[in-house]
């Protein structure tokens, strides 16, 4: 998973995320929004199970 701080506000997965807050998202979503510039990248778990 990766923590990413949003740039602005959307609905993911139901779920209202708000510009300025950070939440933990899978790693592939996370990249496609710091493209997108809806969220850049704040940290990523490299934790393999």
């Amino acid at each position: 998973m990766t923590k990413v701080k949003m740039l602005v506000q959307s609905t993911y997965n139901k779920e209202v995320l708000r510009a300025g807050k950070i939440y933990e998202v899978n790693e592939e979503t996370a990249k496609r929004w710091q493209v997108s510039t809806i969220a850049e990248i704040v940290s990523q778990d490299n934790e393999e199970n």
